[in-house]
């Protein structure tokens, strides 16, 4: 839902049908953007003349979508699918400068009379996930993705021919092997807030929060520069309810990434592009609330101020987080990140401000004042994820446990990386998958808690296509292989 700042105060813009066909007439708009997400988290779209868009398509839907050509989605014997943009979505795209373009993001449907929402489309999903929580008992539940990205000048890839060769070569003036440097070069894991002319990167994510804000009604808070090399960017952003919230990180994907286009660049959300330094997270935090109340605070907590109902919320969690890496860090790439000794979270544990536990709770501010503020940060998601998916199973998790009052260990502020393995083992301390393909097998054993939300055939479906990627990259020889064995 676009919001814009009216007299400093943030308000909603949540548009009606017809005042998005006043808008498309008053702003001269010459073609509509119709934009869904598929299963692995790809954005889509669609294009069309804006003059042949009806009023009645917001709520029949227009028959634009081959399934069987999405992957995940459906097979060809049942490919008709309806996509039905949402008018709160409307935004004018402002890099498409001759042909007045804006877009809308999309439910899909399935076809027939019924036009039922489709099973696999990731925002029904996310959808039923926000209904599922006021079945609790819930009057809502916010999110606050924290995401990171890479901006590199550019990156060439070479894997056209994988029997004979495979290369690529990321391109950055900020980076220590920069051969056209600006003087400054940022070195492995020094990147954290550096000042220009180090960061060269602030004025295109000055470009970027003006179009998430003024265009897209995004409100972000700052931005800066990470910790990794080679333009490590991160764009905060407000919290949201779970579908917003998911809408707001594809946008942000999709505006980050077309900026650097247009800027020459080119942006990735590949969660760990460069060896030897920090990969790119996306930490989530969220809360559960009761209309005015933030279920998640409590005075009388002296550790870190958490109700019981946080407690068991982040129980069900990290007892679920095997299961849950498989969706929120859903790629091969994102177990490159996932290794000790790069502020990735490797540990299943939670704490205050410890960095090396799964779950936080963020505590730069004590006192009822900032009761609003109190919320987990979940920090095993990066940026590769489905947000509809990841969302809504980390609900799942969190869920599960509070209506199994899953009883949470103690919180562990010791440097867990430092930790000797027997050390760990006395604390009961798990580790996360260390691989997509172990990743995805817990999904498999583990599903049940997912089944309010996700039925088994989403499941499977995910499950397979993360299978394929181990599979592809698995049995392609990695190039530092030949320095460990070619001389074997």
């Amino acid at each position: 839902m676009p919001y814009k700042v009216i007299d400093g105060k943030i308000e909603s813009l949540n548009f009606t049908a017809e005042q998005i066909m006043m808008r498309l007439k008053d702003e001269e708009i010459k073609f509509l953007d119709l934009q869904f997400t598929g299963l692995t988290g790809r954005f889509h779209h669609t294009t069309m003349a804006s003059n042949m868009f009806k009023k009645e398509d917001f709520e029949y839907g227009l028959p634009k979508l081959d399934g069987s050509s999405i992957r995940g989605f459906t097979e060809i014997h049942e490919s008709d699918l309806i996509i039905r943009p949402d008018p709160s979505t409307y935004a004018i795209i402002p890099w498409i400068k001759e042909d007045k373009t804006a877009r809308l993001i999309c439910d899909i449907l399935s076809g027939g009379e019924n036009r039922k929402q489709f099973k696999k489309d990731p925002r029904g999903i996310a959808r039923k996930a926000e209904e599922y929580v006021r079945h609790q008992g819930y009057y809502n539940s916010f999110w606050g993705p924290e995401v990171e990205f890479f901006v590199f000048d550019k990156l060439e890839v070479n894997t056209m021919t994988p029997y004979r060769s495979q290369s690529y070569n990321i391109i950055s003036k900020e980076a220590p092997w920069s051969t056209e440097g600006v003087g400054y070069a940022l070195r492995l894991k020094e990147g954290y807030l550096p000042s220009a002319p180090g960061d060269t990167l602030m004025q295109y994510r000055n470009e970027c929060v003006d179009v998430l804000s003024n265009n897209f009604g995004i409100i972000c808070d700052a931005h800066h520069h990470e910790v990794a090399t080679a333009g490590q960017c991160e764009i905060d952003i407000r919290f949201d309810t779970l579908v917003n919230a998911a809408d707001s990180v594809q946008s942000y994907k999709y505006i980050v990434k077309n900026i650097a286009k247009k800027q020459g660049m080119i942006a990735t959300m590949m969660p760990k592009p460069i060896a030897l330094d920090n990969g790119s997270g996306m930490h989530v935090n969220v809360s559960l609330w009761d209309k005015e109340k933030n279920l998640f605070y409590d005075i009388n907590d002296s550790y870190a101020e958490m109700s019981q109902l946080a407690r068991y919320f982040m129980a069900g969690v990290l007892n679920h987080a095997p299961a849950l890496a498989a969706i929120v860090a859903p790629t091969t790439n994102s177990y490159r990140r996932l290794v000790p000794g790069y502020e990735a979270p490797v540990y299943i544990a939670w704490s205050t401000g410890n960095r090396s536990a799964i779950i936080r709770n963020p505590a730069h501010y004590r006192g009822e004042r900032f009761a609003h503020m109190k919320r987990i940060e979940f920090r095993a998601p990066d940026p590769s994820c489905n947000p509809y998916l990841a969302f809504s199973a980390i609900i799942s998790a969190g869920l599960d446990g509070i209506k199994k009052k899953t009883s949470i260990p103690d919180p562990i502020d010791e440097d867990i990386f430092k930790m000797a393995p027997q050390r760990r083992r006395e604390l009961g301390i798990r580790q996360l998958p260390p691989s997509l393909r172990e990743a995805y097998e817990e999904l498999n054993i583990d599903r049940e808690f997912l089944k309010p939300i996700f039925d088994d055939e989403i499941i499977d479906s995910i499950i397979l296509q993360e299978a394929k990627d181990h599979q592809d990259v698995t049995i392609r020889p990695h190039p530092h292989e030949f320095s460990l064995y070619a001389d074997v």
